[in-house]
C-alpha cells in the first residue's frame, strides 16, 4: 500500500473571517515563508505564533507537519490557552510550541508575535557559555534588550513556564540556552525584523571567533543607547521600514502565501 506524501486540500478561510484576522494570517504566514527563505527553518520543528486582534486568549500557530515554505493564510491553525483547536485542519499542534509561545503571550500583553528558531547559528552560540557578545554594530540592538533561559529539555511542561517568563521579562530578545533564538514583537513584522538582527549577531559573532585573533567589545556606554539609535536610523518606523520590500522579496521568491 503506497503512502501519499501530497498535502491536503485546505479551503480557504477568507471569507470566514474577519478582514483582521484575514489580514494577520496573512502577514504571519509571510513570516514562514521568510523564516524558510532565509534559511533559519528546522524542518517542521519550530514555530512563529501571532495573538488573534482583540482576543487575549486566542492565536495562530503552524500546522505541525508542513514545511514552512508551504504554509498559507489559512492554513495556519487557531488555538486558545489551553492548546485546543478552533479551526478546523488535518494537522496537529505542536506540543513544545504550545508550551513556549502561550507562557509568553499570557504573561505579556505587548507579545502579539513570538518567533522562535533552532538555526545551526544560534543553537551555536546559544551552547556558548558566554552568549552573545558585543562584538558589532548589530549585537548592540540585540544586547540592550536581551534575556536567557537555562535549558531544560524539550518545552513540553507547563512547569517551565514561570521560569521562561521571569527569563524573558519585558525583553524583546531571549537566548534559550543550548536550544536557540526567541523574539517577542508587538506586530509580525517587529518580531521578523528582530529575529533577523539576533541570527546575523549569531552569525556574525562565529565568524570572528573563527578568525583565531583577539576580538574587540564594544563599549557598554553605546549598548545602552541602542534602543534610541534603532528609532533614529529607522526614522521611527521600526519593522515598517523593511517589511513592505521583505513582503515584495516573497512575491517575486515564494508566492502564494496568501490564500
Amino acid at each position: 500500500m503506497s503512502i501519499s506524501h501530497q498535502l491536503p486540500a485546505i479551503a480557504s478561510c477568507r471569507e470566514h473571517v474577519s478582514e483582521a484576522e484575514w489580514n494577520l494570517r496573512v502577514e504571519l504566514a509571510a513570516a514562514y515563508r521568510l523564516v524558510a527563505l532565509f534559511g533559519w527553518d528546522d524542518l517542521v520543528f519550530t514555530h512563529v505564533t501571532a495573538r488573534l486582534p482583540g482576543k487575549h486568549d486566542e492565536f495562530l500557530i503552524n500546522p505541525y507537519g508542513m514545511m514552512f515554505e508551504e504554509i498559507t493564510a489559512s492554513s495556519l491553525i487557531r488555538i486558545d490557552m489551553d492548546g485546543n483547536k478552533l479551526s478546523v485542519s488535518p494537522f496537529p499542534v505542536n506540543p513544545a510550541g504550545f508550551v513556549i509561545h502561550s507562557a509568553v503571550h499570557g504573561a505579556r500583553e505587548d507579545a502579539a508575535c513570538v518567533l522562535h528558531t533552532h538555526s545551526i547559528n544560534g543553537v551555536a552560540v546559544s551552547a556558548q557559555a558566554g552568549g552573545v557578545l558585543p562584538l558589532s554594530q548589530q549585537s548592540i540592538f540585540v544586547l540592550s534588550s536581551l534575556g536567557n533561559h537555562d535549558y531544560e529539555g524539550v518545552a513540553l511542561h507547563d512547569a517551565e513556564k514561570p521560569r521562561l517568563i521571569d527569563d524573558l521579562g519585558d525583553k524583546g530578545y531571549l537566548l534559550l540556552r543550548n536550544h536557540g533564538l526567541l523574539t517577542v514583537g508587538k506586530t509580525v513584522a517587529d518580531a521578523f525584523l528582530q529575529m533577523y538582527l539576533f541570527e546575523a549577531v549569531c552569525n556574525i559573532q562565529l565568524r570572528a571567533q573563527a578568525g583565531g585573533g583577539p576580538l574587540l567589545h564594544i563599549n557598554p556606554a553605546i549598548i545602552a543607547g541602542a534602543k534610541q539609535q534603532a528609532a533614529q536610523v529607522t526614522k521611527g518606523l521600526g519593522a515598517g521600514l523593511t517589511w513592505p520590500g521583505l513582503l515584495r522579496r516573497l512575491d517575486r521568491q515564494m508566492p502564494g502565501y496568501a490564500v
